[in-house]
């Protein structure tokens, strides 16, 4: 009877295709979140709370994208090898076989019912269009500054790849400066974006890969105007002067403590953070068993045995007894409704930050501060509250009088300390 219950429980689950278009992710990320890296953990982790993901699948020539390619193994994503040749263009070529490959899974496999589409290229339009005709839902995931404004209006849902937990976007005045000039992506999120930057490299897929190498042949060769042309007798260029050093800016901090639970975060943690996920994407009660099926869907190795407990609905009790989890009667018994306390307002929020720096001795550093709060309030999110990271957040609290903020050259890192408010 168990058996069949569960195996009930997964018929009514939502059964997800993620297809990625990554060079458009890829350098939608480096060119307007400040240079980072992208990072499919934050995706696969929202797609968790909507649903079992059977088959995950990136589109793009790997030899421009080395240490994506492995991360995004370690994330069980099929790498599809689209190459670029010299002498022809196949700008399109991996745009086209994901296009194929979503339509012929599609007909194929009857039983997935929502279609993951990770790009904002407004060229899979057509394809949104088609998968809906289908009978399919569609979810689109997109950096918001380099998605086409008609692609998620096609789409039953679009996430912002920069809006999702996990992803901490630096503050503008942090962004490290590109050094790429006038070789910049369009913000349609088309492909006369993509070549913009490949007017500047050697194949339309190298700007990702050769960012680095641009950058530092820029520091090292001198311009044109400064360099004596050489003659037709090979006499040798004069060397131009270096060029100054530019001034030291703080560079953006990273967040340690990323909205997307570390596989070492304390368990109430990851429960919290995906309670409030299934809490944001689903219109009904949570209950139990949905619940954990979600945190085996994020964690597979998850068992409340290794935490001392004997089933899941025991751990839940302890952790309803230290405020992280509400419970109440469930539409079955053993499988009670699950849910969250009720989520501070930004005040609250500015005090809980000001009493964790005033534990620490009114000095904190930046770094791991969250940590500390998640210690008093596991539940607690930045984005939660309107904040797209939680430097942002702390910026805040300091314009409010909880705090202050001061960068620290020795610590590299901001020091938090007590503010004015009373």
């Amino acid at each position: 009877m168990p058996a069949r219950h569960r195996l009930a429980g997964m018929d009514t689950e939502e059964r997800l295709a993620v297809f990625l278009d990554y060079e458009n992710l890829a350098l939608g990320a480096r060119e307007h979140l400040g240079g980072m890296q992208f990072d499919f953990q934050p995706i696969a982790d929202a797609l968790a709370v909507r649903g079992r993901v059977v088959t995950r699948r990136a589109y793009a020539d790997w030899s421009y994208f080395d240490e994506d390619r492995r991360a995004l193994t370690r994330h069980q994503v099929e790498l599809i090898e689209m190459p670029q040749r010299m002498g022809a263009s196949r700008k399109n070529a991996a745009d086209i076989k994901m296009v194929v490959d979503a339509i012929e899974m599609a007909f194929e496999r009857e039983y997935i019912s929502t279609f993951v589409m990770c790009t904002g290229d407004s060229d899979f339009s057509p394809l949104v269009n088609k998968l809906r005709e289908l009978d399919k839902r569609v979810i689109g995931v997109g950096v918001e500054k380099s998605t086409s404004r008609l692609l998620p209006s096609s789409c039953d849902e679009f996430i912002f790849y920069d809006r999702l937990e996990g992803v901490d976007v630096p503050d503008e005045s942090e962004r490290k400066p590109s050094g790429r000039g006038a070789a910049r992506r369009s913000t349609s999120g088309g492909r006369g974006g993509r070549a913009k930057v490949a007017a500047s490299t050697t194949s339309p897929a190298e700007a990702p890969a050769a960012e680095a190498a641009k950058e530092q042949q820029t520091a090292v060769e001198p311009p044109a105007e400064d360099a004596a042309p050489a003659s037709s007798g090979g006499r040798r260029r004069r060397k131009a002067d270096p060029a100054p050093a530019p001034e030291p800016v703080p560079a953006p901090v990273p967040d340690e403590d990323d909205d997307a639970p570390a596989a070492d975060a304390p368990m109430e943690v990851k429960v919290a953070q995906t309670l409030a996920g299934l809490q944001a994407s689903s219109s009904g009660s949570i209950t139990a068993s949905q619940l954990k099926r979600t945190l085996v869907r994020k964690e597979p190795t998850f068992s409340e045995a290794d935490y001392g407990f004997r089933t899941f609905t025991e751990f839940l009790r302890y952790l309803a007894d230290r405020d992280v989890v509400v419970l109440s009667d469930g539409p079955s018994t053993g499988d009670p409704v699950v849910a969250l306390p009720e989520q501070q307002d930004g005040a609250g929020a500015f005090d809980l930050l000001r009493s964790v720096v005033a534990e620490e001795g009114g000095s904190a550093q930046l770094s791991g501060l969250k940590n500390h709060l998640r210690k008093r309030r596991p539940d607690f999110s930045e984005k939660a509250l309107g904040y797209r990271g939680f430097l942002q957040f702390c910026k805040g609290a300091e314009a409010a009088g909880a705090v202050a903020l001061a960068w620290d050259d020795d610590a590299d890192d901001y020091v938090v300390t007590l503010g004015t408010a009373a």
